[in-house]
């Protein structure tokens, strides 16, 4: 959803990076994180549907809200 800042995007991706760096030990260099801001209205059909419910048998996470 849009409306993170740059400071929280930036907070995030070292957070992330850091958990992936320990949790499989890779390399810095092989990690990569990027945000794409979805609209609320376009959540459902670009992301919910085909990322979510077309792949749910891969979600470690499963959200807590559903359309």
């Amino acid at each position: 959803m849009p409306g993170r800042t740059e400071d929280q995007k930036k907070e995030l991706t070292d957070k992330i990076v850091q958990a992936v760096m320990e949790t499989v030990n890779a390399g810095e260099d092989s990690i990569s994180v990027s945000f794409e801001e979805i609209p609320n209205g376009k959540w459902a059909e670009e992301v919910y549907k085909p990322d979510i419910l077309a792949k749910e048998k891969t979600l470690y996470k499963q959200p807590g809200y559903s359309y």
